[in-house]
């Protein structure tokens, strides 16, 4: 959130981290667009995927999360569940256990961000406080994305702290 780098790349850091600490096969970041989630971001990106795969609210187990507003965790057979939604293009499709948490930015859902083990996976409450909050953390560098950054320059930290909500 500090660097001058781009969200894009911030993203993809996010999502090392990610597997690093929690130690799973895979995170995928997905971002609201409109009505529809998109996948902004993977450990494993493949150029077809990243910006392409897509869902609704409500669709799939990330979906579920995002219209939800809630935590999701299945140990082991995530597949399984009503709510999941294969795609063909994900080879993370097939991979056991799932835990996923809403992104937040002021309150509001903008996306969700998933880890998932090839194998079953307990997810200690730990894993889950620490997924949950990497997406707040997610939702302030996507809102601080959009911040002018002219305005961030020529304000004190005091202005933008008692700056009007808009």
């Amino acid at each position: 959130m500090v660097r001058d780098i781009g969200l894009a790349e911030s993203f993809h850091g996010v999502v090392e981290l990610v597997v690093e600490f929690m130690e799973c096969d895979s995170c995928l970041l997905y971002l609201l667009e409109r009505d529809e989630l998109v996948l902004c971001a993977s450990n494993n990106p493949r150029p077809d995927t990243i910006g392409k795969v897509r869902l609704k609210l409500g669709e799939g187990l990330t979906g579920w999360v995002a219209r939800e507003r809630r935590l999701l965790s299945i140990s082991r057979e995530a597949y399984l569940d009503p709510r999941f939604k294969l795609f063909t293009d994900l080879p993370e499709d097939t991979f056991d256990a799932f835990l996923s948490a809403p992104v937040i930015v002021r309150n509001r859902v903008a996306g969700v961000i998933n880890v998932q083990h090839r194998q079953p996976h307990f997810h200690t409450g730990g894993e889950m406080e620490l997924l949950t909050t990497v997406g707040e953390q997610v939702g302030c560098l996507a809102a601080l994305a959009v911040v002018d950054t002219l305005r961030l320059q020529s304000m004190s930290v005091m202005d933008l702290v008692m700056a009007p909500r808009g």
